[in-house]
């Protein structure tokens, strides 16, 4: 069962774009995404609120997380963090099946 963690950055001005920029072009994003067990780790940018980054983390399950979390890239993480004087809020969500009264409203 996967597992899904949106992670919203927020800081001032442009200072979280500036932190997902400087994980792509360093290559740490990159790097995470050939973690084993990971399934999914982008960025996306607010059209609401221009302060804030959402980043979508999926791993294959909370043992993947474990690890990933355990790794000298998580330093890494949170000293661009404090560079860039971000806060940072997470919703986290467990994969299921779309019920079947529900998919009407998917398209693949």
């Amino acid at each position: 069962m996967s597992i899904t963690v949106n992670l919203y950055y927020k800081g001032a001005g442009d200072a979280a774009r500036k932190f997902a920029e400087e994980m792509e072009t360093s290559g740490t994003a990159d790097a995470i995404r050939a973690e084993e067990g990971n399934e999914r780790y982008e960025y996306f940018l607010s059209l609401s609120d221009p302060e804030t980054v959402l980043l979508i983390d999926r791993w294959e399950d909370q043992e993947a997380i474990d690890r990933h979390h355990a790794t000298p890239m998580m330093k890494e993480i949170m000293r661009l963090r404090e560079k860039y004087n971000l806060s940072v809020t997470a919703e986290r969500y467990a994969e299921e099946e779309v019920p079947d009264k529900d998919r009407e409203f998917v398209r693949n």
